[in-house]
């Protein structure tokens, strides 16, 4: 019955701002109009379209603003007006009460509160749809007292979350078989995708994970700080994590006035976000201002501050490959390269004329060259690429969503700390480097070194393979010849490299020996 209460009141809150309009204009009729005003008494639509599909999300509650807020990245199937609406969406959601809290956290420990913290503040300091934090002491495994930020998840969540997506797949269905225009913005398909995003931030555990493998991978950077993960006292509905102190990266003049120099600042977030994507394939997907704070402790000065570990986007090595590709070849207004890496990687149909993708991707993106970041938009570079983007019929990669998404925030960012910041500059030399160490000597002996066990498996068995496979044509199909010729090459080039390799390293023995002997002389 509730649910029925619950589809009722999502569709009165529809016709009441006006979103069947919305995503049903071809199929709208005048009649259903005249009903619609009828049933919501009389609804006004003065307001732009952007604007009314922002308050009706608000007004149907946290899990439908958590939805606008992944629709607000998906550019490649919303109109710029409604993308630019939805991503004022803020998660500002009233606190569950303490008492709540602290029975989650006891039944998630099986053991009284007073056992698990040495205090506890039962005031939260935040709190978001998914979850609220509250400061506490706890002493750790080695009897040290340690400051804590504890995150809680919302009672009930689960639930909720579940009946209202069933709903949103319902809405789904009905929107993508009513019209060509519900069809065209693929709701199942986001739907879909916000169900996986969702799931995902509702274990606590999960997110620990994010938190400790960003932490490991940030050590020796030097720019940024990730708290510590207290594994003993983490769970799917509680997650504790060291306390991290700073100021909020939207508190500008509060950081000028620190003495923070703001353009290191900016060119620091340029080279954390490319170290994530291109260096580890594992990137904070969820860098709004909120997340993000400035340590002014003198040992980490000007640092970042990095928080909430619900969202993490992941890249694989073709993935970080292509993209690397793609940023150099923009970065030196290579619009052929472009083209042709779109038409290789098989995002395009590949009949499309490369000089035509070339001339297309050429015409959004030179005008925005030797420019100051304060001039130009990546949101309108993103916006008029994903144009040109249906026009060529590319397929938007799942994958690289949460790029788009993160690209905006280090976008936002940047411009409120050094307007003046020039992102291509800024990227470039990061990127060539990248590139040099995927495809130069080092990458060389790693792929040696990491293919070694396998070959040293491999060869001994190769002449009695290749006896077998000779003595019996009739079996061997040209497929199989030609794959056993690949293998063959790809063992001589490993046989090649360990013999220079080592003839190499000994000849670099031998010339240091030299080197000594003669200063001895």
């Amino acid at each position: 019955m509730s649910r029925i209460f619950r589809g009722v009141f999502i569709l009165w809150i529809v016709l009441r701002y006006g979103l069947d309009e919305l995503v049903l204009s071809s199929f709208q009729k005048p009649w259903l109009s005249v009903a619609a005003r009828i049933l919501t008494l009389g609804r006004r639509l003065d307001a732009p379209r952007g604007q009314r599909l922002r308050e009706a999300l608000e007004r149907l509650g946290p899990i439908f603003v958590k939805f606008g807020q992944v629709l607000s990245t998906r550019r490649d199937l919303m109109p710029a007006d409604i993308a630019d609406e939805l991503a004022r969406l803020q998660d500002r959601v009233p606190p569950f009460r303490s008492d709540l809290a602290v029975s989650i956290i006891e039944r998630a420990f099986q053991r009284p509160l007073a056992e698990v913290f040495e205090s506890f503040e039962h005031t939260p300091v935040a709190s978001a749809s998914i979850a609220q934090v509250h400061f506490a002491v706890l002493r750790d495994r080695g009897g040290r007292l340690r400051e804590v930020a504890v995150k809680v998840l919302r009672p009930g969540m689960l639930q909720a979350i579940e009946k209202d997506l069933s709903l949103m797949r319902t809405m789904a269905g009905w929107v993508e078989g009513l019209s060509a225009d519900g069809k065209r913005l693929k709701p199942r398909e986001v739907v879909a995708e916000f169900d996986k995003y969702l799931h995902d931030e509702l274990d606590l555990v999960r997110e620990a994970a994010n938190a400790a493998q960003l932490r490991r991978n940030m050590e020796g950077l030097d720019l940024v700080l990730i708290p510590e993960v207290f594994w003993d006292f983490c769970h799917s509905e509680v997650m504790v994590m060291e306390r991290m102190t700073g100021v909020p990266i939207s508190q500008i003049e509060r950081l000028r006035e620190a003495g923070v120099d703001l353009g290191r600042l900016a060119r620091d977030g340029v080279t954390i976000f490319f170290t994530q994507v291109f260096r580890d394939g594992f990137f904070h997907a969820d860098m709004h201002p909120g997340n993000i704070q400035v340590s002014l402790a003198p040992e980490t000065f000007g640092r970042y501050v990095s928080l909430d570990f619900g969202i993490i986007g992941t890249l694989t090595e073709f993935d970080k490959d292509y993209l690397a590709q793609n940023f150099t070849a923009f970065f030196r207004r290579d619009y052929k390269r472009v083209a042709q890496l779109h038409i290789e990687s098989g995002w395009v149909p590949p009949d499309t004329r490369v000089d035509e993708l070339e001339s297309a991707v050429r015409s959004v993106c030179e005008p925005y060259f030797d420019r100051p970041l304060k001039e130009i938009s990546l949101g309108l570079v993103l916006l008029r690429l994903f144009q040109t983007s249906r026009r060529f019929q590319v397929e938007i990669q799942p994958q690289l969503v949460l790029l788009q998404k993160t690209l905006l925030n280090i976008e936002g960012l940047g411009r409120q700390l050094d307007p003046d910041l020039d992102l291509w500059s800024t990227a470039r030399p990061f990127l060539e480097k990248w590139m040099l160490e995927q495809i130069g000597p080092q990458r060389l002996l790693q792929e040696i070194k990491d293919q070694a066990p396998r070959y040293a498996k491999l060869l001994p068995d190769l002449p009695r393979l290749l006896h077998d496979f000779l003595k019996q044509p009739s079996r061997i199909s040209r497929g199989d010849l030609q794959e056993l010729i690949r293998e063959q090459r790809r063992t001589n080039r490993l046989l090649h490299g360990l013999i220079y390799g080592a003839a190499g390293f000994i000849l670099g023995l031998v010339a240091m020996q030299l080197v000594a002997h003669w200063r001895l002389i």
